[in-house]
């Protein structure tokens, strides 16, 4: 099972996803990854991050790239051995992040930014079984994560979560929301019996 975990900056899915990780829902050969990656592709992607006049196409190249690799070089490869693969952000982060990029861009000409990215990615990417979506309001969601970078407003996370509620909306069966505006306990506890629930 590929089992994915998205949600706006903020939502804590990296903490959710750390204790799910020393829990026992989990099998233990389980790998757990995340997207960008810690390598040089996922090393490019935050150079464009930190910087706030990047490309916003050539940043979700950047982006397309280092999902390319990490199928490659991670996920496919854990998925052949008959391993549960566990990511902290996968390909819908590009399509709710990108697509809320490109709207703004001068020089792109589709009437569907969010379906622009998601039509390049569609005759190559492994699409995950199951997406456990934090969800959080994107005024929560920048308070928490500091604002420190181009990604993290509050305007810019409102078009994101628009464009995630497009994704759930389109499919509903493969989405499993938990309310991350609780306290971290509460949703650590929800994650974990999710997962358990998903993998049992």
């Amino acid at each position: 099972m590929l089992l994915t975990f998205e949600g706006l900056d903020g939502s804590g899915k990296t903490s959710a996803l750390s204790r799910l990780r020393d829990s026992d829902a989990v099998p233990a050969d389980a790998v757990f990854t995340r997207e960008p990656t810690e390598t040089w592709y996922g090393e490019a992607v935050q150079r464009s991050i930190d910087d706030p006049g990047a490309d916003a196409l050539a940043e979700c190249f950047l982006y397309t790239a280092d999902h390319a690799a990490h199928l490659a070089e991670t996920v496919r490869p854990a998925l052949a051995d008959d391993r549960a693969v566990v990511s902290d952000r996968y390909a819908d982060s590009r399509f709710a992040y990108q697509g809320a990029t490109l709207a703004t861009h001068p020089h792109l000409d589709v009437a569907d930014p969010l379906d622009y990215v998601r039509e390049v990615h569609d005759p190559w990417t492994r699409p995950p079984d199951t997406t456990v979506y934090l969800d959080v309001d994107p005024e929560t969601g920048a308070r928490r994560a500091g604002t420190t970078n181009k990604l993290e407003t509050v305007e810019f996370l409102e078009r994101v979560d628009e464009n995630y509620e497009r994704l759930i909306a389109g499919d509903p069966d493969r989405f499993v929301r938990v309310d991350a505006t609780r306290p971290e306990d509460a949703v650590a506890a929800d994650v974990k019996r999710v997962v358990a629930d998903l993998l049992d």
